[in-house]
């Protein structure tokens, strides 16, 4: 959800783990090194436990047993540092947030404001997202998608690298419960206008924006400005938001 860390499908996938032409293509994260400071490693030692999910290939997820209720769930792919989605979980409290990130330093961030702020509804994998869909996660099981800011891969020969592209959208599609949704942001035009382009010619989702408008959404109010963002803002950049619903 940050310039620190982005949505991500894995380089190699682990021993055993079923080859996917999908996951072989699209490299859409860079997984950068970064120091987990002395907070971070004490959240992970004292919170790891609470919020922490192991990743385990033969073994769907029961988010009821998970979060310790039954509530609608939200997953977010690739959440930085994890100020944005503690803001979210503190303003959604009805909602779970199934939260993946693989850049070690953001998740222990979160830890330390999950713990702090006793955030209880919010479970973390520290593991690539498209295994986490693939192999815990069945078809028409998630009420919302959010992804925030996804690296642009802004040269050209790198587009391929976007995590945002057709066979990935089709995928988050039929993992959207009827009525869900997909959130998407990014501060980058060009990204979002392939978004834009992905995600109509998508059968299963529908744009929620007025069909005489440009297509994008106004920022729904949960998703709080970044001080990321708020420097691109006072710059003159824009940034746009695409909410789409599963038919």
């Amino acid at each position: 959800m940050s310039d620190d860390s982005t949505p991500h499908t894995p380089e190699t996938a682990p021993p055993g783990t079923p080859s996917k032409p999908f996951m072989r293509v699209v490299k859409s994260y860079v997984l950068r090194t970064g120091r987990v400071g002395p907070g971070q490693q004490r959240a992970y030692e004292q919170f790891g436990p609470r919020f922490l999910l192991h990743y385990d290939a033969s073994t769907p997820l029961d988010p009821a047993a998970a979060f310790g209720r039954s509530a609608p769930l939200i997953m977010e792919i690739g959440f930085g540092m994890g100020g944005a989605t503690a803001q979210i979980a503190q303003t959604r409290p009805a909602d779970n947030f199934l939260c993946c990130e693989v850049h070690e330093p953001g998740v222990g961030a979160l830890l330390k404001l999950c713990g702090e702020q006793g955030l209880e509804n919010i479970r973390i994998f520290r593991h690539d997202a498209v295994e986490v869909l693939d192999h815990m996660l069945p078809e028409q099981s998630l009420d919302g998608v959010h992804i925030f800011f996804p690296d642009p891969w802004h040269k050209s020969r790198h587009h391929k690298r976007r995590l945002i592209q057709t066979p990935f959208v089709n995928r988050l599609a039929r993992h959207l419960r009827p009525g869900g949704y997909l959130h998407l942001a990014t501060d980058w035009q060009p990204y979002a206008e392939q978004m834009l382009a992905v995600l109509s010619a998508e059968p299963l989702l529908q744009n929620t924006s007025p069909a005489d408008g440009d297509g994008y959404a106004p920022k729904p109010d949960y998703r709080p400005l970044t001080k990321f963002e708020n420097r691109g803002l006072q710059l003159g950049h824009g940034v746009w938001d695409l909410v789409f619903r599963r038919v």
